[in-house]
């Protein structure tokens, strides 16, 4: 075809300048970024060859405003892979990781390139920057040198290799982590499979055979966890339980073509050899020296924390799980797929709530409409839903995004359900950041959850929790007011940019907004204040299952990234290591293995980095305590402060002083040990 006819090439003329997602082929991928990857390294060759003296705006800016072509070609192959990908979209996606790794090469190893930058950065204290000039030259040197710029010979030529098979392989295992969840499915087809299903659970069961092509009355299980976790939590069946929980625990860890303990145990190798390469003892050195936590020893040490408190809470819960067992006829002791089972059979009789209840009051439009009225009441922005602009999936809805004097500020898409062509989990994405050059960008920021669709669609108060954290991501790169892209939105160290997301879990959970928006779906009655008062009292309840679940996959994580180079490794023999050194109970277990632990090894933004949640998670409990001590969960100025120095912020400041900036002192642990039931 011709690049004229390749609607990637051409100007893109739908509103917001959008992907033209209603003519984009798979086939047009290879060809356009073939010619985006050409004009951005001919962009980047003047500015190496650029014969006069290397300065702020003629190198640092710019170096950050080329590439634009390929940037938006790149988040639109990116988001559709995610959300909406194909057999054709995965191959080509296999075929382009190693070809995106070598043109990042091309950039980060471009010897009279990264001169320019040396010479600049040298130039630093004498150069008059403002400070978000000054970070700008600070973060892009820094990306040179942690790519290898300094390398030379054999070593600069490794570390290019190394680069281009680790993407390969980090493609290859988040599709076969897709390939074991499309794959499965746990029919319930006769009426023992329903026992303890509550209603709303067995009409999803029955949308999820439906996706799927299955014949009329059909009802499945899917390894989504918006279906899984409730089949797991009500489910009589002990059997289908077990089933269902050596599903999620095995995926990636099949032998034949998608098995991912041999693709880990590469990623691994080739990991310790470009840190050795780099000069650090680890790759988990290599990793956290560029986030807030500085080493893997304190990271380690904030993790190691709750570890004792949640193991020894967590044995005061078994005894009351098996009481329960032993009252209702079940097996003890008890094992891995009764644990939820069990805690909400004692949930139920503590705080007399019912899951059908409960679920009444949260459906997805109402608790949407929540996230987007604490926005409104905390930044002053407002949300208008556009039904009439194409998008790539009937299932992905659009909002423009303005503020308080009515200007446009950004576009919001929300892909709320799950189905086979979307991967798991829950995320924020962009198809377009902020930028202020040249006149500034409009962001384009996309949120994805996995819920269970049904109609309607009614929500857990876990899943209500996670809503508000990818919107709090999204907040994140709609309020960005950078002038640079490389400092825009959610480009942060990685424990920081959990923290935007984490501290908006809390409006969530607050009563004011509770009593304003979950409403019956039927009624449109306001949830009745006793209801909100045992809900609110059960919250602290199993957070030690949690906590265990999540701990434990983050010392592991650590552990395997601070193994020196040369070692050999068995994924599987590794894990089962660790947990016995951890004293994982065997009846909790691991809510991420790391035959599947997509956070690892389908990229590296979490390497070595598993413990950001709970790093940012001290940082919005004792963020969000800021409005605590104001009394009112929207006060004025603590949400000034929290939309200046934290969510419009960006990478302009380093993360630490935007803390301080927000919160007026270092972060204080106590709120969130506080919040999990751990502190005594």
């Amino acid at each position: 075809m011709s690049e004229t006819s390749n609607p990637l090439l051409a100007d893109w003329t739908a509103p917001y300048a959008l992907p033209p997602f209603q003519t984009v082929k798979a086939a047009h991928f290879p060809q356009a970024f073939d010619v985006a990857m050409r004009a951005h390294l001919k962009e980047l060759d003047e500015i190496a060859s650029n014969p006069a003296p290397p300065n702020f705006e003629n190198t640092a800016v710019a170096f950050d405003g080329c590439g634009r072509l390929l940037n938006r070609i790149s988040l639109m192959f990116d988001n559709l892979t995610a959300s909406e990908t194909s057999p054709e979209l995965q191959e080509i996606e296999r075929d382009l990781a190693p070809l995106q790794a070598a043109h990042r090469n091309a950039i980060f190893l471009n010897a009279a390139l990264f001169s320019r930058f040396q010479d600049l950065h040298a130039q630093l204290d004498s150069l008059a920057l403002s400070g978000e000039g000054r970070r700008l030259v600070e973060r892009i040197h820094r990306d040179f040198v942690r790519a290898g710029a300094n390398l030379s010979g054999p070593a600069r030529a490794l570390y290019a290799t190394h680069a281009e098979t680790l993407a390969s392989l980090c493609t290859q295992f988040g599709q076969n982590v897709l390939f074991d969840e499309s794959a499965f499915v746990l029919p319930l087809d006769g009426p023992d499979d329903l026992l303890g299903l509550p209603a709303s659970m067995i009409d999803v069961a029955v949308e999820a055979a439906r996706a799927r092509g299955l014949p009329a009355g059909s009802r499945v299980v899917t390894l989504s966890p918006s279906i899984a976790e409730p089949f797991l939590t009500f489910s009589a069946r002990r059997d289908l339980r077990e089933r269902l929980w050596r599903a999620r625990v095995s995926r990636g860890a099949h032998d034949g073509a998608h098995d991912n303990r041999p693709v880990a145990a590469r990623i691994i190798a080739l990991r310790q050899q470009m840190a050795t390469l780099l000069g650090y003892a680890t790759y988990a050195d290599f990793q956290v020296s560029d986030r807030m936590a500085g080493t893997p020893d304190a990271a380690r040490a904030l993790l190691e924390r709750t570890w004792a408190p949640a193991l020894h809470k967590a044995e005061e819960d078994r005894r009351a799980l098996t009481e329960m067992a032993k009252q209702l006829g079940e097996p003890t002791p008890i094992a891995a797929w009764d644990w939820m089972y069990l805690a909400e059979k004692v949930r139920q009789a503590n705080f007399d709530l019912d899951d059908a209840e409960v679920k009444a009051y949260f459906s997805l439009e109402k608790m949407i409409d929540a996230a987007f009225d604490c926005a409104s009441r905390l930044f002053g922005i407002q949300f208008t839903e556009r039904t009439d602009v194409p998008l790539y999936h009937s299932d992905a809805r659009l909002w423009e995004v303005a503020d308080r004097e009515g200007k446009l500020i950004g576009i919001f898409i929300g892909d709320y359900f799950a189905r086979q062509t979307k991967r798991s989990g829950a995320w924020m994405s962009v198809f377009r950041s902020q930028s202020g050059l040249n006149g500034g960008t409009l962001p384009i920021v996309i949120n994805n959850n996995n819920f269970a669709k049904s109609s309607p669609s009614l929500l857990s108060f876990d899943d209500v929790t996670t809503l508000f954290h990818e919107f709090g991501h999204g907040l994140h790169g709609l309020l960005s007011n950078a002038r640079y892209e490389r400092l825009a939105g959610t480009n942060v160290p990685g424990d920081f940019v959990e923290f935007p997301s984490q501290i908006f879990e809390n409006w969530a959970q607050d009563e004011q907004v509770l009593l304003r928006h979950a409403t019956h779906w039927q009624t449109g009655a306001p949830i009745p204040a006793a209801l909100l008062t045992r809900l609110t009292a059960a919250r602290r309840f199993d957070q030690a299952f949690g906590t265990i679940q999540y701990v434990a996959p983050a010392l592991i994580d650590m552990a395997l990234h601070a193994l020196p180079e040369g070692e050999s490794i068995d994924i599987a023999a590794f894990e089962r290591a660790q947990c016995r050194r951890l004293g994982v109970p065997d009846d909790i277990g691991l809510r991420h293995h790391l035959s599947h632990f997509q956070h690892l090894f389908a990229g590296d933004g979490y390497a070595a980095g598993y413990y950001v949640y709970m790093w940012a998670d001290v940082l919005a409990a004792d963020g969000f305590a800021a409005f605590t001590e104001a009394k009112d969960p929207f006060d004025r100025a603590v949400a000034a402060r929290l939309h200046r120095d934290v969510y419009s912020s960006g990478g302009t400041i380093d993360p630490a002083a935007a803390y301080r900036a927000y919160r007026g002192r270092d972060p204080d642990v106590a709120p969130m040990l506080r919040q999990r039931g751990l502190l005594v």
